[in-house]
């Protein structure tokens, strides 16, 4: 349950980024870990897995949102 623990640490860390640099390489942290607990998911069937990922798809999206800038 190694990527469970990096997902909820992830969660909890300050996303507070300084550089687009910064930035991108979070988003791609992220998407990473939610196809690793899709995976997981797709097997055990857990609400909780289900949650954390929802949970860290709505902090992706921040980065992104902030990535793209205003129109």
């Amino acid at each position: 349950m190694e990527i469970i623990d990096r997902a909820l640490e992830f969660e909890q860390r300050k996303h507070t980024f300084k550089t687009t640099s910064e930035r991108i390489e979070s988003s791609r942290e992220v998407k990473d870990l939610i196809l690793s607990l899709n995976t997981i998911y797709k097997e055990k069937k857990d609400p909780k897995i289900m949650d954390l990922m929802k949970r860290l798809t709505a902090i992706k999206q921040k980065i992104e949102k902030r990535l793209k800038g205003r129109p």
